[in-house]
């Protein structure tokens, strides 16, 4: 099963406030296990929203917001993508993670990813080489 395991935003993160060495070197200490239990498929932070941009679709209408964006709260600092057996097994590696928002509260979300037979008959055997074929193109870049 992957997961996604998505940093909620603080203020200091949205204001551009780099984390510390001593965080640095915790998270990348942390990633190094993740990556030695063979369970880290990818991560990175996020720039502050301020950088960002929304579109936003309304029928065939296209309109772009650019941040920042208020409710810090909802906005994401960084993420990682994990491979491992469980919902539960998520939940240990997150519970031995370093704060990443030292000196404030912190969040961090788990939400399991979609596999292909998730989507039942409607993801027919045509849009199954599709999905393979760009995933195969997204590889080599």
């Amino acid at each position: 099963m992957r997961f996604m395991i998505i940093v909620k935003a603080s203020p200091d993160s949205e204001a551009g406030v780099m984390p510390s060495e001593e965080l640095m070197t915790a998270m990348g200490n942390f990633n190094e296990e993740l990556a030695k239990a063979g369970i880290l498929i990818d991560c990175d932070g996020l720039q502050p929203s301020s950088k960002g941009a929304r579109v936003r679709f309304s029928g065939d209408q296209r309109t772009v917001i650019d941040g920042p964006f208020a409710a810090t709260k909802e906005l994401i600092a960084g993420y990682w993508i994990w491979q491992v057996k469980s919902k539960e097994e998520a939940i240990e590696w997150v519970k031995r993670c370093p704060n990443p928002m030292p000196g404030t509260e912190a969040e961090i979300e788990i939400r399991q990813v979609y596999e292909a037979e998730d989507f039942g008959a409607e993801f027919t055997p045509q849009l199954r080489e599709q999905e393979e074929r760009v995933r195969a193109q997204a590889k080599k870049h």
